[in-house]
């Protein structure tokens, strides 16, 4: 238990999409459950339950693919609104106990900071075990649950209780829980960071942890600190205030003069998401969402947003799907006064390595290019390296 340091509640519904249609409909229970689009091309698992996993589904993966892999499974259409209906009723219920909630996006995780209301509502595994209980009596949910010093700590401890169970982890008690475990299980430790660890032969916490700060920095340069404290179990984060906006990444680009020259919007706009990369790093989060504001000289404002999947906070990644979007809200022909940049659903970057080499390979050489510009930055300055088409953008300015 957490004694004389901060006390982290994790509540987390397992497989949250298809518990909640288990709730709707007690005959599923039990049986394996697919939660998939109907009738688009190339369906992807939005979610499926134990016993698909156990089977070998996973989310992300084709339908077709899964259910080959499942044959009995129920495949469902998704509901998002039900599901977003689910998560607010769980912020509630976890509303009274604390003024620090921060819940996922429908996907029934929730993080309580307890610290210092023992005297209001006893200690935090109380809490915790009254939470879990009425959210399966209120909500008909059976949420896993944890308590530990920090949200990193938290969260893998409730991973290694999946799919029911609860688990407490003391204050000092962080390294020695971490030691064992597969670095698999840290969140926030990219692809490009295990396969870097694997390389050398340290796949678990323990070992990985026995490499100095100055050996982290040869292999991870600026991203050293973050990977030396979470093989540690170390995590300062705050869970947010309620009401308090999440975190996300706002920057803007005024033209000097209004531009509507394909040159010039594409190289403003990846400075902007060079500076994002940048930001989210440093932040050691990856977005979820790309969201581009454009602004044309007659006053009016064009929207668009997408999901970025998988999440990332690698500039060329970004610039991609930037890039997709700029295609999407730029379709007139007046000319542009500013675009804004905003990232945002920021989470831990993914632990899963790509599945085949050829997409690994890649992963690195995208990561090794934009660390090593990282490293030329922060030792000679921002503009001590620029990319190509940055540089066009007076010359493209000129013929305007």
């Amino acid at each position: 238990m957490t004694v004389g340091g901060r006390s982290i509640i994790h509540l987390n519904v397992a497989d949250f999409a298809v518990a909640v249609e288990r709730s709707i409909e007690p005959r599923l229970r039990d049986r394996p459950v697919i939660v998939a689009p109907a009738g688009a091309a190339r369906v992807m698992v939005y979610d499926m339950s134990q016993e698909a996993f156990l089977a070998g589904v996973q989310k992300g993966m084709p339908l077709v693919r899964a259910r080959r892999l499942c044959r009995d499974a129920v495949v469902l259409t998704p509901h998002l609104d039900r599901y977003e209906r689910a998560m607010a009723s769980l912020f509630r219920q976890a509303l009274p106990f604390s003024p620090r909630i921060e819940p996922g996006e429908a996907d029934g995780h929730l993080f309580v900071d307890a610290t210092g209301t023992g005297r209001l509502f006893g200690p935090p595994v109380d809490v915790a075990w009254r939470l879990h209980r009425q959210v399966r009596r209120d909500l008909g949910l059976n949420a896993i649950w944890s308590v530990a010093p920090n949200k990193l700590v938290a969260k893998v401890a409730s991973r290694l209780v999946k799919p029911s169970g609860e688990y407490i982890v003391g204050t000092g008690e962080e390294a020695p829980f971490l030691a064992p475990l597969p670095l698999a299980l840290l969140p926030g430790l990219e692809a490009d960071d295990l396969a870097r660890l694997f390389e050398l032969n340290l796949r678990r916490a323990a070992q990985a942890a026995a490499l100095s700060r100055s050996q982290m920095e040869v292999l991870f340069g600026r991203r050293a600190g973050f990977v030396y404290e979470t093989v540690r179990g170390i995590d300062a984060a705050e869970v947010l205030s309620v009401g308090e906006k999440p975190p996300a990444v706002v920057l803007d680009h005024v033209f000097d003069e209004d531009a509507n020259a394909d040159a010039v919007l594409e190289a403003a706009l990846y400075r902007l998401v060079e500076q994002a990369g940048t930001d989210l790093r440093r932040r050691r989060r990856v977005a979820r969402r790309l969201i581009l504001l454009l602004d044309h000289s007659d006053g009016l404002r064009r929207i668009r947003q997408m999901r970025a999947d998988p999440a990332t906070a690698n500039d060329l990644a970004l610039f991609a799907l930037a890039r997709r979007v700029l295609s999407l809200t730029w379709t007139r022909r007046v000319r542009v006064r500013r675009l804004r940049l905003i990232c945002d659903r920021l989470v831990f970057p993914p632990a899963q390595l790509s599945l085949f080499e050829p997409e690994r390979e890649g992963d690195r050489r995208r990561e090794a290019l934009v660390d090593a510009i990282d490293r030329i930055r922060q030792r000679f300055g921002d503009a001590a390296v620029a990319m190509g088409r940055t540089l066009r953008t007076a010359d493209a300015s000129a013929r305007l």
